[in-house]
This record gives C-alpha cells, sequence and structure tokens, in this order.
C-alpha cells in the first residue's frame, strides 16, 4: 500500500511537471506560412525535444491576439509591435521577449495608372485602403510623417478601411491599397495585374517600417522565473524551425497545409509566401536589436498632435529570454 501510494504522489508530481511544460500560442491571423516557423517546430518535434507541449491556435479577422492573452486564452501571441505598443499604453502590460521578423513586409501597392509616383507629392486627394484592428498604426504613422490627414479632402487622404483582400484596387476603389510582401502583392498578380500596372512603395524603403510577429507576453509572466525558463525553450525552438521553414520553403508550405483546417490555402501559395517571409527573416536570430525597436518608436511617436503613441514606453521588451535561449 505504501509503495502504491508513493507511486500516486510520483504520477502526481509528473503530471504537475507536464503541465508546467505546457504553453498556447496565439497567432496574428489564420494557418498561413506567415507562421510557418512555429507549425514546423511542432512538426518536427523541436518543442517536444526542450519538453515542451505546444498548442498552436490560429487566428482570423474576429480574434485580437491582445485580448486573447488578456483573457488568459494564450501564455504567448504573435503580434505587430505597433498594435503592441498602443495597447501598453492603454494599460495591457505586454512585452517583448523575441523578434523572430528583422524586416517589414508590408507596402502600399498602387495602380500605376493612378498617377502616383511619389508618396512625399501624390497621396494628396487619395484614396488608401487601409486594414484597421490594430494594423492601421504603421499606416497612420506615415502619413503623420507626410503631414497629410487622414480626414480625406484635396490635401489629405480619404481612408477606406479594406477587407483581407485585394478587391478595392481591382475594383477601382482605391489608387493604393496596403498588402505584405509575402502575401496580398501575389493576389494581385494572381488576379491578372503584372508588375508593369503596378507601384509599390515598401514601409522599409520609406524609413517608416515597424517591427511585425514579435512575440509577446504579460509581464507578470515574466516574474516567474520557471515560466521564463519554458519561454526560452519556446523561443529557441521556434527559432529552429524557422531555420529550417526558410531552408525547406517547399517542406515548410506542405506542413503549414497539414495544419491549415479550413482547406483554402494551396501549395504553391504558401511555398511562394515562405520564400518572401525568409527575407523577412534574414539577420535574426530571434532576439530584438535595440535600435529597430528605437526606430519603431520613433516611428510611432511622430505626427504632431496626433501619434499613434503619446510618450516613449518604458518596459516594453526584454532581452531576458532570448538571452536564457541563445546563451
Amino acid at each position: 500500500m505504501k509503495r502504491l501510494m508513493i507511486s500516486a504522489a510520483g504520477l502526481a508530481l509528473m503530471a504537475g511537471a507536464a503541465h508546467a511544460n505546457e504553453l498556447t500560442l496565439q497567432l496574428k491571423w489564420v494557418t498561413q506560412a506567415q507562421f510557418a516557423g512555429y507549425y514546423v517546430a511542432q512538426a518536427k518535434g523541436f518543442y517536444e525535444e526542450e519538453g515542451l507541449d505546444v498548442t498552436i491556435k490560429a487566428g482570423g479577422p474576429d480574434i485580437a491576439p491582445t485580448q486573447v492573452l488578456a483573457g488568459g486564452g494564450a501564455d504567448v501571441v504573435v503580434e505587430w509591435m505597433p498594435a503592441a505598443l498602443a495597447a501598453r499604453e492603454k494599460g495591457l502590460p505586454l512585452v517583448n521577449i523575441a523578434q523572430p521578423f528583422k524586416s517589414s513586409g508590408m507596402m502600399l501597392t498602387c495602380l500605376k495608372e493612378s498617377g502616383i509616383t511619389d508618396p512625399e507629392t501624390d497621396f494628396a486627394g487619395k484614396t488608401l485602403g487601409v486594414w484597421f484592428s490594430g494594423n492601421e498604426y504603421p499606416f497612420l504613422s506615415w502619413m503623420n510623417t507626410l503631414g497629410l490627414s487622414t480626414e480625406g479632402g484635396e490635401d489629405g487622404v480619404t481612408v477606406l478601411k479594406q477587407g483581407f483582400n485585394v478587391d478595392p484596387l481591382l475594383q477601382k476603389q482605391a489608387a493604393c491599397i496596403s498588402t505584405m510582401t509575402y502575401n496580398e502583392y501575389g493576389q494581385v498578380l494572381d488576379a491578372g495585374l503584372s508588375p508593369d500596372d503596378l507601384v509599390t512603395f515598401k514601409y522599409e524603403d520609406q524609413g517608416v517600417a515597424t517591427l511585425e510577429d514579435g512575440l509577446y507576453v504579460l509581464e507578470e509572466t515574466l516574474a516567474d522565473d520557471a515560466k521564463v525558463d519554458d519561454l526560452a525553450k519556446f523561443v529557441r525552438a521556434s527559432m529552429k524551425g524557422w531555420t529550417y521553414a526558410a531552408e525547406n520553403p517547399d517542406e515548410a508550405a506542405e506542413i503549414v497545409l497539414d495544419n491549415d483546417e479550413t482547406g483554402a490555402q494551396t501549395l504553391e501559395h504558401q511555398a511562394r509566401m515562405m520564400r518572401e517571409i525568409a527575407l523577412l527573416l534574414d539577420g535574426s536570430d530571434g532576439s530584438l536589436d535595440e535600435a529597430d525597436y528605437q526606430r519603431t518608436v520613433d516611428t510611432l511617436l511622430s505626427g504632431g498632435s496626433d501619434p499613434v503613441i503619446a510618450a516613449a514606453p518604458e518596459g516594453a521588451w526584454v532581452s531576458t529570454v532570448t538571452d536564457r535561449a541563445f546563451q
């Protein structure tokens, strides 16, 4: 009987340890190659090798990662830094623990027939398509930098609330729409337009790029050393997944499709997306570059009387997790 009691106690301890190593990741958007590194890390057993049981939750148009995190529905979320810093300023203590994406994939794609050749002189009076739900912040910062009102008129721009498709450009409802290098731009080409029909302005080239697809947790999580240790294991395994995905884009695309419960994705599109994503990963080991962070903050603070954030944030990122992951 005593031996059985000890065994039961041992099983309880083992169950507790297993539970401590469970971790839930909330993605910013639907299952696609934008998140291939996490799916690859799961499929290849990289998380399991670290003693982690990771659940990956797909996002969507009605899912706000920051709200999921605040409600306890995830331990870590993938989010763009502008949305994260705006939420932090409003009282949600988000902290960036890792930054797999080094570069921004965001751009405006315009019809050449619109006559737009230079943002400094040609956006005024035009209608521009923009995503919302936190995705509008980089655009608003850019318009602030250009000194353009987003209330319309000849001296401002008219903002078209863009759905997550490219229809406003195809139907000529907007002179330009928001696109990502790895996704919507390809959709425009697939719809029959050629690069010669288009003019593109990458946020990176315009000096207003902000960090995208970072990993965020709540501040209180970092007070628990055991959780920090699990996060370090998670980041290390995730970056291993990203490295594998970048080196094997076709296989990574197949893994993404295996996890797409909607059946909406195609292998060709996901492989193309993964190759473009690899360009955004270049130069990153998962650690946040402080210069990139400061550039993002400076961009968000620009804009005179109506900046995206009102003051430079404090404590919005830590190197604790990546230092432990890669020491």
